[in-house]
């Protein structure tokens, strides 16, 4: 996932992080990411979570037969999120496909152990013959702490500790490790084993200059949340995590990536149409929880828009709205978020494939055609 320049390729002026294959091709990642939210069936009747997740391994297996490149499945503890263990979601996965690489969006390491989880990993890899790859980060709710017994005044302890002994794990090395929220270790090897370590490990950030430094300190790709406002906006962010990894003396090469919202349909219209009722249930229940307004329609269809953060329309629309944030930013992988609120199986599935079959090549179509306008 490093950008090494061999002979033959361009290496003009774009920004740091990107990777580039032969003279006028970008070799950036498109993936989906799902955190398993409980749909309704067509007739709008809820569906079980276990229909949920039924679902969503289809959703996975036709992601590999159209070309994308990652499936990222989230873990959450509550009642619109149908996966609570993605990891096992991602095991079945892994046993009905062949080249797409899985993981989470996110792993909460804060609430869990850090063995546990480079076990399950580990057993992930062995399953999808080295495929498997962890999104490490603190989550977006707060259940996973009284659920398991943990401590939020130690929100932020908890989480550097344990990122501190996965960061020795994930090497699969033995380790000698000692913090302040566990027992220590001296020359522990955890199994199974990796065949092929580290295993790939990213850190996910909302917007937090802290945590864009403590992922360069680390020498951990970066992956950024961005589900509101204008994702120019995190530029900043990515420049940050840049000069941050020169300072630690860390290879500037690490990729740099983008989790966003987004729906594909056959038209403008009709994505924006499918979406909305479900984006705005979604919406509303997590905004009552949190003190936000309820979202507008009109709030809605600015954020589809060329400043927004929702990638939603026809695969033309969304193609060069991914392209656009690539180059701004200078990703290496971008991850759309498919899978709003009650939005059902069917939509889903046709999102999907848009994605894969046209979205994902003239996205690499049109930033193919913009590195060479830049060589010439």
């Amino acid at each position: 996932m490093k950008s090494d320049p061999r002979d033959g390729q361009l290496t003009t002026n774009v920004p740091s992080g990107r990777r580039f294959g032969t003279i006028g091709e970008v070799n950036v990642e498109l993936g989906l990411n799902t955190f398993g939210d409980v749909t309704v069936d067509e007739a709008g009747a809820p569906n079980p979570a276990a229909q949920t997740i039924r679902d969503l391994l289809d959703q996975a297996v036709l992601a590999d037969e159209v070309g994308v490149d990652f499936l990222g499945v989230g873990e959450h503890h509550r009642d619109d999120y149908a996966v609570s263990a993605p990891e096992v979601v991602l095991g079945a996965v892994a046993a009905r496909t062949t080249r797409i690489r899985l993981g989470t969006a996110v792993t909460v390491l804060s609430s869990d152990d850090p063995i546990r989880v480079f076990e399950r990993f580990s057993t992930l890899d062995a399953l999808s013959s080295g495929r498997a790859e962890v999104i490490l980060g603190r989550g977006s709710f707060t259940e996973s702490f009284p659920l398991f017994g943990f401590d939020l005044e130690q929100y932020e302890e908890l989480f550097s500790d344990k990122l501190d002994l996965f960061a020795h794990l994930r090497t699969g090395r033995p380790v000698t490790w000692s913090g302040t929220t566990r027992a220590p270790l001296t020359d522990q090897t955890v199994h199974p084993p990796l065949e092929t370590p580290p295993l790939p490990t990213w850190i996910a950030v909302g917007g937090s200059p802290e945590s864009v430094v403590r992922a360069a300190r680390y020498g951990l790709p970066l992956m950024l949340a961005i589900i509101g406002g204008d994702p120019l906006r995190f530029a900043p962010y990515a420049d940050l995590y840049r000069r941050a990894l020169a300072q630690f003396d860390k290879s500037t090469d690490l990729p740099v990536g983008v989790h966003s919202p987004g729906h594909v349909a056959d038209t403008d219209e009709q994505a924006r149409d499918e979406l909305w009722p479900h984006y705005r249930t979604y919406v509303a229940r997590i905004g009552a929880e949190r003190g936000w307004p309820a979202p507008t329609r009109i709030e809605f269809d600015r954020s589809t828009g060329p400043g927004g953060s929702l990638y939603v329309g026809s695969p033309e629309t969304v193609a060069h709205k991914i392209a656009h944030t690539v180059r701004a930013l200078g990703l290496d992988r971008f991850d759309l978020k498919y899978s709003h609120g009650t939005l059902p199986h069917r939509p889903m599935m046709r999102s999907v494939e848009l994605y894969g079959t046209q979205v994902i090549p003239r996205v690499r179509e049109i930033l193919g055609d913009a590195v060479t306008d830049a060589q010439e």
